[in-house]
């Protein structure tokens, strides 16, 4: 009798050394899953996506400044992209479909105008200029940096200034998958001798 209670506190002092182990045990495995650490970058690229969002754009033409805003819906499979911009009242402004081969823009009542540029072709229709080849990237978290390597953005290492001039800044971000996806992407181009001022705000809504 005299050695039971001692031998009970002994076991009691064990199990409860085991539980605070298992709870911190169970803090750190909660702490690493998927998508919570501020250091995960973003998961593999994707040749087929499907999202949509709101763009908004300020830029410079001719020396004045000018700005717009809107929708936007991309389709992206291997080979080909296809762009639908929307204005705030739910028009269809402008369709945008990109090929190896082709790049196509039609605006509301108007012809079809093809080029091999893309980014020239909308900048002469639109006034200012959508860098579809880069958002290729751009929208899944990836860039080329200026050094020409590949960039794989991350809550924690979110700026890049990419080879073609931009200053990209992922600055907010969708946690909730394996892993992290860009949902807000800032994308400022200073003006050159053959560019304009450009900045771009694009808000991502859904992906698939």
């Amino acid at each position: 009798m005299p050695l039971t209670r001692p031998l009970t506190c002994r076991i009691a002092r064990r199990l409860s050394l085991f539980a605070i182990a298992a709870v911190l045990a169970g803090c750190a495995t909660t702490s690493n899953q998927p998508g919570t650490s501020a250091d995960a970058s973003v998961g593999a690229y994707r040749d087929t996506i499907d999202l949509g969002g709101r763009l908004s754009v300020n830029y410079q033409k001719d020396g004045q400044p000018g700005s717009v805003t809107g929708n936007f819906e991309w389709s992206q499979q291997p080979g080909r992209i296809d762009v639908t911009l929307v204005s705030p009242t739910g028009q269809t402004v402008a369709t945008i479909n990109v090929t190896p081969q082709q790049a196509t823009l039609t605006q509301a009542n108007q012809a079809p105008r093809s080029a091999k540029d893309i980014d020239t072709l909308t900048s002469q229709a639109l006034g200012w200029s959508l860098p579809v080849s880069g958002l290729r990237d751009w929208l899944q978290g990836y860039a080329t940096g200026t050094d020409g390597k590949r960039f794989a953005a991350s809550p924690a290492k979110n700026e890049v200034f990419t080879a073609d001039g931009w200053r990209l800044r992922f600055v907010s971000w969708n946690q909730k998958a394996a892993a992290p996806t860009p949902s807000v992407i800032h994308a400022e181009r200073s003006a050159t001798a053959t560019t304009e001022e450009l900045s771009i705000r694009i808000a991502i809504n859904s992906a698939s």
